[in-house]
């Protein structure tokens, strides 16, 4: 309902020049790891471009590559994505963008929206953003980077979701992330709210059964990964991250299951064309 609302006000508000002229942009920011190509290894082709048919201009839309093995603020980092993003506005012309993030892609996100004043491209991006789609978002931390840095059984077991003890993976651990989001970050409880909508997208449970065609979307072996880690996790997660640390931050757009005909959407499924998501992506456009 929320969303709805947000969704009509700002329609009511735009005027009727501006939404004659405003030009619409799609980023995709994607979570932990240093991407080089992003299209095609993480978020995949599917997904990007039934999303992208949602725009007037189909040609108007980014994947962003960057090192987001970094802290959140790093150069090369928040620095990488505010430059690739300032340069697809300027280069484009964007003047109303959509930012659709995947795990930890929303925390540098929400740096960039929480600092304005760390960086002077940050204000010029701020003022184009309609809102951000924030997919299974970290906003909290997960216990699994905990494990990681804690160096036990899931330091291996996790190396093809997270990483290895990279500064990113750090950042992540539920400790570190409650001091950030105390101190650094907007958008959290009893913090001040985000310039922008940050609408979360909440993944809550992994189906991993051989006879279930839900296993498959996005890869099986990657559902079975995390299967065994949602062991180690709430009973609302998505193998990864759970219900509460991507409720944390902005507002719930909505869970898996009211939008995908009853499907959970795993970690790794949420990035990718699964159960009809590349579509409400496309129509939020």
């Amino acid at each position: 309902m929320l969303r709805i609302i947000a969704t009509l006000l700002l329609a009511a508000a735009a005027s009727t020049t501006h939404a004659a002229t405003a030009t619409t942009g799609v980023a995709f920011v994607h979570g932990t790891g240093h991407q080089t190509n992003a299209y095609a290894d993480y978020w995949q082709a599917p997904m990007i471009n039934t999303v992208r048919q949602g725009l007037v201009n189909q040609s108007n839309y980014v994947v962003i590559n960057c090192d987001f093995t970094q802290y959140m603020w790093d150069s090369r980092a928040a620095g990488c994505l505010a430059g690739q993003l300032k340069s697809f506005i300027d280069s484009r012309g964007i003047t109303d963008l959509v930012v659709i993030t995947h795990s930890n892609g929303g925390n540098v996100m929400r740096w960039i929206m929480s600092n304005p004043s760390y960086d002077s491209r940050y204000p010029a991006i701020i003022s184009k953003i309609r809102w951000v789609n924030a997919l299974a978002p970290s906003s909290a931390g997960t216990p699994l980077a905990n494990a990681v840095i804690a160096g036990n059984v899931f330091e291996g077991a996790l190396g093809w979701l997270l990483g290895y003890k990279s500064d990113a993976v750090r950042q992540q651990q539920t400790s570190w992330m409650a001091q950030y989001n105390q101190n650094n970050l907007y958008g959290t409880a009893g913090r001040p709210a985000l310039p922008r909508g940050f609408w979360d997208v909440i993944g809550s449970d992994v189906v991993s059964a051989v006879w279930s065609s839900q296993a498959y979307c996005g890869g099986y072996s990657q559902s079975v990964g995390l299967e065994v880690t949602q062991n180690w996790l709430s009973s609302c997660s998505d193998g990864f991250i759970e219900c509460s640390s991507a409720a944390a931050a902005g507002q719930v757009w909505f869970y898996d299951t009211s939008r995908t005909g009853g499907k959970v959407l795993n970690h790794n499924q949420s990035r990718r064309a699964c159960f009809g998501l590349e579509n409400i992506l496309k129509n939020d456009l």
